[in-house]
């Protein structure tokens, strides 16, 4: 018995990701935006919180010279980051959106996107700070699952 695919179940994926990655990509410029106005303020609290006696011990512990060096760094950096992480966002949407109408060219700027932003933390910030941590750990997971996911729909893409 053959079955018959039609168009919108091939792209169903393609749709469903381009949903999520739209999702993600405006929760990634509110952290970006965030990360930006908070960045000196981050900073202060770290060095509050290692310094004060009434923090918990697994917090204080938590707030390493290292961690705080990171953060300063971070802070110090807070443009180009901003820019960075706001550009590649919007080259998700972008990219997202032209998946969406089946173009293969969403799928490289989707990628640029998607690999721009860690790229650049790793050159403002340090590769360490980037790869190092459960919060980092999940963030490279997740664009490692989205980057399998969309290659495996690109063969759907046909303008």
């Amino acid at each position: 018995m053959e079955t018959f695919e039609t168009t919108e179940t091939k792209t169903g994926s393609i749709k469903t990701l381009s949903i999520l990655t739209f999702i993600g990509s405006g929760l990634a410029i509110c952290g970006a935006l965030w990360n930006f106005f908070k960045a000196d303020k981050a900073v202060a609290d770290m060095e509050a919180a290692r310094d004060n006696e009434s923090t918990p011990g697994f917090i204080r512990d938590m707030m390493t010279p290292e961690a705080i060096a990171n953060a300063r760094t971070m802070a110090a950096n807070k443009i180009p980051v901003v820019i960075i992480s706001l550009i590649g966002a919007v080259l998700c949407i972008v990219g997202a959106a032209q998946m969406r109408k089946l173009k293969k060219q969403g799928y490289f700027l989707w990628l640029i996107g998607e690999i721009l932003p860690f790229i650049g933390m790793m050159i403002f910030v340090n590769v360490a700070a980037v790869t190092s941590g459960m919060a980092a750990m999940i963030g490279i997971g997740i664009m490692l699952l989205f980057i399998i996911l969309y290659t495996t729909q690109r063969k759907y893409l046909i303008y």
